[in-house]
Parts: structure tokens; C-alpha cells; sequence
């Protein structure tokens, strides 16, 4: 996992430490490229760059790891092959895993699950928490939604679709829906009230890999599955009225494995970040379309995770969890990658 931080000025380098599991391995120095590309009136420029030494320790995860979401800007939660959804501004936090069952934690009580919770069938993929923090929604291979009472653990709500291989869930900020990927290559925005679908969104080419909401409700993300540059693009959706397409970002060559909104601190203009299995993080004007830089990790292995840390950082996953550090400029950016030495386990993030 590699923690992207983004300053307008240089950043210090920070210690990072884990509550819950593994020890810092050994130390080493190595260099990286970077590669950014930003949008000019005469076209593209791409340029490469050489970065200074950064700090790479041993991972603190013995296997692959797969989710990293944010709990607060100093502490961050990382998980292997399951599922997380974090309370915003809390310290509790939702793992969901391939035993079929969705646990509640809190790091500041003991190291039990608080509560926990079991119904589907299949592995969970998606989990999201309402915005008021009193309602669950979990999404399996088994084709189900549930709809959970999170102060009593009980399944209140339950909806099934044929071949509906839930991939993602995001809760639609300060509304009663819920948006949805799933590997049917479609993309479902579901009434909480009932569970009932109130949309589908046109079907995609490829498997639909993720979603995210803007902080205003009024626009979504979705990003699809694909191999050299055939699908492998995210995609704007309307969520108001017209629930239409409003702009498509290509330029990986690879399953892109997340998307997601910037805050307007980390940018001049709205902006969208996706992460792809082609080792690259990439930005992106969200009006036009253009690429605005390109964060080349080569030899990292399948970035499958993005967050929003704070209002002034990202954090990402990287399949062999290399711990770096460094700033690059580019498109008005600094950008300073660190890596936390370990964090506590799960595996799907949601915030």
C-alpha cells in the first residue's frame, strides 16, 4: 500500500505506525520514474522523470493486498482479500470477507469484532454504510444486496438479481440510494427504501470493477475491466434527472481497479483519479476528459485501490506493497508518496 500525499508545498516526511499487526521489515534505498502528462493547446506533452531515493521496507502483509481506505488523515486501514467500509470521522470500521461474514470493529475497544453479521451465501464484494451511520448495505457473488440494522445487527432489507455479481457499493451522500457494479457489466442505483432498483444505467462492454459518488450526489464514477487499452476506461454518470453519460477517461492499457473524485484542495479544477492493474495512477480533467498527469509505478504489480486520506492526500495499494517516499512536480502538484510500515487488516475499504 503506498500513501499518496499531495501538498502545495514540499511535505515532511512523517512516521507512520500500526496498531494492529506486523513488525517493520528491513530497509532499503532504490529510485523510481514518474511519468505525468497534462493537456496543452497544441496536445499532450509526456515527459519522464527521475525521482530521489526513497525508503522501502519488507510488507507487513504476508499476502496480496487488496483495499485500503482512510479512517482519519493519520491512520489508515489495509486489507488482504476481503472488504472494508469505514464510519467517516470514526473509529469504527466494516470487514468483509471470503468466509461469507461482514464484522464491525472499533480500534478503540478490544480486538473483537463488535458486532457481527451473517446472511449471504457467497463471498462479500461490496459493503457501504448509510450517512447517518445507522444502516449497512453488503453485496455478494450470491446475487443478493442485504440491508442491515447496524445498531442491532439484523437483516432488515434483502433483493436478489439474476447474474448480478456485486462488485462495488457506494451510498449516494445524504440520499436513500445506493449505487452498485457488478460483473453483469451493468451499473444499478438501488432505493434503500425496499431495496428496489431505481435505475439501471446502460449496459457497459466490459465488467464494471468500481464506483464512486461525488460529495454533492450529483455525479458518479464507474471504471471497467480490460486488457491492452481495450475497455480498461472510467466513466462520468449524471445522477440527477437524466441519469446520462457525461465524459469517458481512456488511456490505460489495463483493468482499471478504482476511481475516484479529488477534493477541490488538491486541484484548480474537478478532478478524477483511477488506478489500473497497468501499475499506473492516472488524473484527470473531470470536464474535458484530458489526462492530466500520470504516476507510472513499474514493477509495483496491479494497483487495485485508491482513497481519499484527508483533504490533501490519497492513499494507494500496490500488489507488493513496497514502501516509498518521494515529491514530484507536475500540473501545479507536489506530490509526496509514503508508506505507512503496516496497518491493521481487512479487505474491503469504503469510507
Amino acid at each position: 500500500m503506498l500513501l499518496l500525499r499531495c501538498h502545495l508545498k514540499r511535505a515532511l516526511p512523517q512516521k507512520v505506525s500500526c496498531r494492529f499487526c506486523a513488525v517493520m521489515g528491513k530497509l532499503q534505498s532504490k529510485f523510481k520514474h514518474s511519468t505525468y502528462k497534462y493537456s496543452r493547446p497544441d496536445g499532450f506533452i509526456e515527459e519522464k522523470i527521475q525521482t530521489k531515493a526513497f525508503q522501502e521496507y519488507s510488507p507487513a502483509h504476508v499476502d496480496t493486498v487488496s483495499v485500503v481506505a482512510a479512517l482519519n488523515s493519520d491512520l489508515c486501514v489495509s486489507g488482504g482479500k476481503d472488504k472494508i467500509a469505514c464510519i467517516y470521522k470514526s473509529s469504527q470500521f466494516f470487514s468483509a470477507s471470503r468466509d461469507k461474514m461482514v464484522m464491525m470493529w472499533d480500534l478503540q475497544s478490544s480486538s473483537q469484532p463488535r458486532q457481527q453479521f451473517s446472511g449471504h451465501t457467497m463471498v462479500v464484494t461490496g459493503l457501504t454504510v448509510s450517512p447517518d451511520s445507522s444502516q449497512l448495505c453488503t453485496g455478494s457473488r450470491d446475487n443478493t444486496l442485504l440491508l442491515w440494522d447496524v445498531g442491532t445487527g439484523q437483516c432488515a432489507e434483502r433483493a436478489s438479481v439474476s447474474r448480478n455479481l456485486v462488485t462495488h457499493l457506494c451510498w449516494v451522500p445524504r440520499e436513500h440510494y445506493i449505487l452498485q457494479t457488478s460483473e453483469d457489466k451493468t451499473i444499478r442505483l438501488w432505493d434503500s427504501r425496499g431495496l428496489q432498483v431505481a435505475h439501471t444505467f446502460p449496459t457497459q462492454q466490459h465488467i464494471q470493477t468500481y464506483c464512486e459518488v461525488s460529495e454533492d450526489g450529483h455525479k458518479c464514477v464507474s471504471c471497467s475491466s480490460g486488457f491492452e487499452g481495450e475497455g480498461c476506461e472510467a466513466t462520468l454518470w449524471d445522477l440527477r434527472q437524466t441519469r446520462s453519460r457525461i465524459c469517458e477517461y481512456r488511456g490505460h492499457f489495463q483493468t482499471v481497479a478504482s476511481c475516484i473524485f479529488l477534493p477541490r484542495a488538491l486541484a484548480s479544477m474537478p478532478a478524477i483519479a483511477t488506478s489500473s492493474h497497468d501499475c499506473k495512477v492516472k488524473i484527470w480533467n473531470q470536464d474535458t476528459g484530458a489526462c492530466l498527469f500520470t504516476l507510472s509505478l513499474d514493477g509495483s504489480g496491479p494497483l487495485t485501490s485508491l482513497a481519499v486520506a484527508d483533504s490533501v492526500s490519497l492513499l494507494c495499494r500496490n500488489k507488493c506493497y513496497a514502501s516509498l517516499r518521494f515529491s514530484l512536480r507536475a500540473c501545479s502538484f507536489t506530490f509526496t508518496l509514503l508508506e505507512p510500515s503496516c496497518c491493521s487488516e481487512a479487505s474491503t475499504l469504503e469510507r
